[in-house]
């Protein structure tokens, strides 16, 4: 049995993290010792690995919500995390362009700049306003930052 602090140094997630996940209802509540002290067994660090490993892919909670409900019926056919994961690879795909077209956006902005004085900056005018930029880069580009 792991303490949660043993919990989430084996894991590479921090204390809180872990308690957000239980309160959610990621990570099942834990057994506790006669001291009330959080109890952990080796399934719930499989559970916790497979989450963080899931959101360094950028898996949203509900899409990992409905992954270890798949992975806890594993007589299932595995069509449903495909699907899943085939919606994660389209979003990592539109993050992409998006963040391509700000990669752009910056390149022009700088080749532009005549390196004068600030009244004659491109890069603060182009940034005081949108309609100066070259690409539509809205939409959820905070997101993928």
């Amino acid at each position: 049995m792991l303490t949660i602090g043993k919990l989430g140094d084996a894991a590479g997630v921090k204390v809180p993290t872990i308690r957000y996940y239980e309160q959610i209802g990621l990570l099942p509540e834990p057994d506790r010792s006669s001291g009330n002290q959080r109890l952990y067994a080796r399934r719930t660090l499989d559970r916790l690995s497979f989450i963080r490993h899931a959101r360094e892919l950028g898996f949203p909670l509900e899409a990992i919500r409905d992954l270890l409900s798949l992975q806890d019926s594993p007589d299932q056919p595995c069509a449903a995390a495909d699907t899943i994961a085939k919606a994660q690879l389209l979003a990592v795909g539109a993050r992409l362009a998006r963040l391509k077209a700000l990669e752009t956006e910056l390149e022009r902005m700088i080749v532009q700049c005549a390196h004068g004085t600030i009244a004659d900056c491109r890069v603060i005018e182009v940034l005081g306003d949108h309609a100066n930029c070259a690409h539509d880069h809205h939409g959820g580009q905070e997101a993928a930052l």
